[in-house]
């Protein structure tokens, strides 16, 4: 049987993915993939010895987490073209205590970020930072803020065969309602684009990227995700309670959470200091 990745084959496997109710990011990032492990192949033979080496050709040049991406997308289509027997391990990740203090979003952060909308033409976005800030909901799940649930004061988030409810905080629903107001918003998602739609992750890191000169933000650390980060570390700090976090997030793996309430190196390294382990009058500390 043939099992080249003709274009047709792509486009179907696109359509499988469609069917399978990946999102609309996992789809664009499985697509990538394939067409790059096709130009890999080459002339090679679909097998799993040129698999193996191809995981390992990647391992030589990009970072685990990259790689099991990739390792991810070619495991979706082996199972596509029904040849499972072929699907790779992904690599071991030892879990990252840690977050890269060059890309944590900081409490400081978020607030020069808000008050740098507040001066902008069009509220939107500072209606919308606060929003991701104080809910930890996803970009792609902004359609779910609706006037209706802005009255209820719950949102009912149903994706990818999942549902979950989460309250909208008080002052939050005082927020979204002065908007309301002053949008004449009758009913639908409160933020959406001009054509009508709502507002996408490609929107919103637009959006986010131009606010950083004006906030006087490190760019590295402003991207949609990250609020959710910021507000599972926030939540963390106030209410240590991993369990809870996990099904506000939507998570179905605590594994998944602990990722999101790692701290930077710095913060470790001033816990370290507290229990005074080492001489520190030897080194002038």
């Amino acid at each position: 049987m043939d099992y080249t990745i003709s274009p047709l084959k792509l486009e179907a496997f696109q359509q499988y993915c469609i069917d399978q109710e990946k999102s609309e990011a996992t789809i664009q990032k499985y697509v990538y993939n394939i067409k790059n492990f096709s130009r890999y192949l080459k002339d090679r033979a679909f097998s799993k010895a040129n698999l193996i080496a191809y995981r390992a050709e990647q391992r030589n040049h990009y970072k685990a987490k990259t790689v099991n991406g990739r390792i991810c997308a070619i495991n979706a289509y082996l199972t596509f073209i029904n040849r499972q027997e072929l699907k790779l391990k992904l690599l071991s990740i030892q879990h990252q205590v840690f977050a890269d203090v060059h890309r944590e979003m900081t409490k400081r952060d978020y607030k020069r970020l808000v008050e740098a909308a507040k001066t902008l033409p069009h509220s939107r976005l500072y209606y919308l930072i606060q929003t991701l800030g104080a809910t930890g909901i996803r970009v792609s799940e902004l359609r779910f803020i609706t006037v209706a649930a802005v009255r209820r004061g719950i949102v009912d988030i149903s994706m990818k065969g999942k549902e979950r409810t989460i309250i909208i905080p008080r002052a939050l629903c005082a927020l979204l309602k002065k908007y309301i107001a002053e949008q004449k918003i009758k009913k639908g998602p409160l933020f959406i684009t001009r054509s009508g739609r709502p507002v996408d992750r490609s929107n919103v890191h637009h959006a986010l990227k131009k606010l950083c000169t004006k906030a006087k933000v490190d760019p590295q650390k402003v991207f949609p995700h990250n609020f959710r980060h910021l507000f599972a570390r926030c939540f963390y700090a106030v209410h240590k309670d991993i369990g809870r976090l996990a099904d506000l997030l939507g998570h179905s793996s605590i594994e998944t959470t602990r990722i999101y309430i790692a701290v930077s190196s710095q913060r470790f390294d001033k816990i370290f200091l507290k229990m005074k382990m080492i001489d520190q009058s030897a080194q002038g500390l």
